[in-house]
């Protein structure tokens, strides 16, 4: 005598009416898809001067190029090697306390270039010239 093999699915709970009619309405859903697609999604397939000319569009005529003057043109792009120079680095230090700040201690490769650092207290005060009262 067999027996039929235990399964807990949804589908095999449902009786075979049921099952019956799960699948038309599958089949009837995708049929009405199919008969709707052209009617929704059909102006995919057209091109687009055919589908501006089933809405009375008339596409209009490409603008002229104009040519611009000389001095109004695009310039040339200058490489960026004539404005940045690149120096290669120094070795990197073997451990990880000479890691930090170990470029910008070389000469040749620090950030500030031009720029003098005040760390003193009140000196952009003096340099207003405001009286000492002033400076906290």
């Amino acid at each position: 005598m067999a027996q039929k093999p235990l399964t807990n699915s949804a589908a095999d709970k449902l009786n075979f009416v049921a099952q019956d009619e799960i699948w038309k309405y599958r089949l009837q859903a995708e049929s009405d898809a199919r008969n709707n697609w052209s009617k929704n999604w059909g102006f995919l397939t057209i091109s687009m001067e055919e589908l501006l000319r089933r809405e009375g569009e008339v596409p209009k005529p490409p603008k002229p190029k104009i040519e611009l003057p000389g001095h109004l043109g695009i310039r040339p792009v200058t490489p960026v090697e004539k404005y940045i120079k690149v120096h290669p680095s120094p070795p990197v230090p073997q451990t990880t306390t000479g890691f930090i700040g170990w470029r910008s201690t070389i000469p040749g490769l620090e950030l500030e270039k031009n720029y003098k650092i005040i760390s003193c207290k009140g000196a952009y005060a003096k340099e207003l010239q405001w009286p000492e009262q002033g400076i906290h």
